[in-house]
């Protein structure tokens, strides 16, 4: 696909700067970019790198652009920018709308218009699917789950029984959305399961990545908002929220009945506790233990920080003291030695 730079100037509603006639056929990084390859200026920091590509053509802030001797298409945003400019170039194979002859469509389920069903996909009893939606190869469908419009489910997505999913989802390969939640109950030595009754209910524009889990509740449905976007491998506890336009990074645990606010951030790796609340606008830095209750907006982190491994072994030792140091410090300052 070639399309001149002034056709993606007003497709986005970029200013141009330069020859709106150099055509683009794909982007790339600054240093890897050859002819027909338009790049991207995220940090000033990186511009003088531009005087060695070989792009066609830059994305660009204003003031970054003075002198610029490739053409420019101007944007505050070029991250921004680049989000929407490379789905032009999205190598993504588009659904054909097709119904697999092995596909296995139990009687009942209500399809679509224009659903693609790929090889061995099964539908169970009372699914409906609306327009619009793909669903991969080898991907289950359990009983009375409703899929909005426009959902795409990649290859060997399972859905369990009675999850709700909203508009424009996509979950990619290997997620599981609706298996019970770890509940169990000790009874004289041995563990008695609590049924996981309730179900999942997903809003509108959320993406899951490959290898998710989102558990089921046993006493209200697990809920996540619209505009949510989970990374790869991430597991979600029973009964927990996600409000509307929170990102959680890759690995993170989140236990049981935990509230997470709206337009949050979670970095790889965190663990959070089971029932507690999280705010609005929280950012939890990678590797951090959330053992306790958010209440108010901002960063939050803990752990320590990297350093060579000799020195945090000197540290761990001094760590392990602290507590007496505090009591000595506190006499000191009381002057019960004196």
């Amino acid at each position: 696909m070639k399309l001149s730079l002034g056709e993606i100037a007003d497709r986005f509603d970029l200013s141009l700067k330069g020859d709106g006639s150099v055509e683009i056929a794909n982007i790339a990084s600054i240093e890897d970019a050859g002819p027909g390859d338009l790049v991207f200026l995220f940090s000033s920091a990186h511009r003088r790198h531009l005087a060695d590509s070989k792009a066609s053509a830059v994305v660009i802030r204003e003031d970054d652009s003075v002198d610029c001797d490739l053409p420019c298409l101007i944007s505050d945003q070029p991250r921004l920018a680049w989000a929407r400019i490379a789905t032009l170039f999205d190598p993504l194979p588009a659904p054909d709308g097709a119904k697999h002859v092995s596909a296995i469509v139990s009687a009942d389920a209500q399809i679509g218009e224009n659903v693609t069903l790929g090889p061995h996909s099964v539908i169970s009893s009372g699914v409906k699917i609306g327009d619009d939606c793909t669903i991969g190869a080898g991907c289950t469908i359990g009983e009375g789950v409703q899929l909005g419009e426009a959902c795409r489910l990649f290859p060997n997505v399972t859905i369990y029984h009675n999850v709700l999913l909203g508009n424009r989802i996509t979950i990619h390969s290997g997620a599981v959305i609706g298996a019970d939640g770890f509940g169990f109950e000790p009874d004289n030595g041995k563990l008695i399961k609590i049924p996981q009754i309730y179900g999942v209910v997903i809003g509108d524009d959320v993406e899951i990545g490959a290898g998710t889990t989102i558990d089921r509740g046993a006493l209200k449905d697990t809920k996540i908002g619209s505009g949510v976007k989970i990374d790869n491998q991430v597991q979600i506890g029973h009964a927990t929220s996600i409000g509307r336009d929170t990102a959680i990074s890759g690995c993170t645990a989140i236990a049981g009945s935990t509230s997470i606010g709206s337009n949050c951030l979670i970095g790889g790796a965190v663990g959070i506790v089971d029932n507690i609340k999280i705010t609005d606008q929280v950012e939890v830095t990678a590797m951090s233990l959330v053992s306790q209750a958010i209440t108010k907006k901002g960063r939050y982190s803990s752990g320590t920080g990297l350093m060579p491994g000799n020195e945090w072994k000197r540290n761990i030792v001094g760590f392990k003291q602290l507590a007496s140091l505090l009591r000595r410090g506190r006499k000191l300052e009381t002057g019960e030695d004196s």
